[in-house]
């Protein structure tokens, strides 16, 4: 691969941002005669950008001292003299090695999957990923679309389970067409529910009638008076049955009594 020194040497040192950079050291091997080599490490900068890998002699320098192109290699883990070291491999026979060594474990491991993502073949796979998550996706949304929304069997079901049916409270007691004042289906006993389902309180019941009605000699009726005493109208009354059954009885006495001056005019 043939690149351009100026070029990429811009790139290194332009304000792009990197994927990830710090301090590593690297493996130096020099051969001397009669096969004869020695190793060392030097610490090094180490930028990358892309799938290119720079290193730098200090973080200040302006000019890289060499570069890395990520493509067709493997980033793995390596035995060495020096702790948390690791290596990249080139798939090509003969190509050199590059043996890295990080400053502590959480460096080591950051490195290694920086430089694993960098290269354009695991950008490749991660594109055919993306784009077979993406033929599914579309072909479920079509699936939903073309299938029938769900019937009312499920709801069905549901009112066919009482467990299920919510609870409903209990209606008023309704008498004569009204409600019961003080029954127990009305909160409280003291307000009935109107056609708009709201409460009104009932009417204020009326004050004691005294009858002036009475025989000749000026004495009440007795059974009218029994009636009066025995008017069910007090403070502890909220029946409006009750009301109803004493008005009635005072119109039959009444009533009675005009049916005995009729028949004692006709005599």
């Amino acid at each position: 691969m043939k690149l351009n020194e100026r070029s990429v040497a811009h790139y290194a040192t332009c304000d792009s941002p990197a994927d990830h950079a710090g301090f590593l050291r690297k493996r130096v091997e020099r051969h001397h005669h009669h096969a004869h080599h020695t190793t060392s490490y030097q610490r090094r900068w180490f930028v990358l950008k892309g799938n290119l890998l720079f290193y730098f002699e200090e973080r200040e320098s302006r000019e890289p001292m060499g570069l890395v192109v990520l493509e067709g290699c493997t980033v793995e883990l390596c035995e060495a003299a020096e702790e948390f070291a690791f290596a990249i491999r080139f798939d090509d026979a003969g190509a050199k090695a590059y043996v890295l060594v990080a400053d502590g474990q959480a460096a080591m491991e950051a490195w290694v999957k920086a430089l694993s993502r960098a290269s354009f073949d695991y950008m490749r796979l991660v594109v055919r990923e993306l784009e077979k998550q993406l033929e599914e996706a579309c072909k479920s949304l079509a699936a939903c679309r073309k299938s029938p929304r769900r019937s009312s069997s499920g709801r069905k079901r549901h009112l066919s389970n009482p467990a299920l049916l919510p609870v409903q409270e209990k209606p008023a007691v309704l008498e004569n067409g009204y409600c019961t004042w003080g029954s127990s289906s009305v909160p409280g006993g003291t307000s009935c529910p109107d056609r708009d389902g709201g409460y009104s309180k009932p009417p204020p019941l009326p004050p004691r009638r005294r009858s002036a009605a009475g025989s000749a000699a000026g004495s009440p009726v007795p059974s009218l008076s029994l009636a009066l005493q025995e008017s069910p109208v007090s403070p502890e009354t909220a029946c409006f049955s009750k009301l109803h059954n004493w008005y009635g009885q005072e119109i039959a006495v009444l009533r009675r009594e005009w049916l005995e001056r009729q028949q004692r005019g006709n005599l």
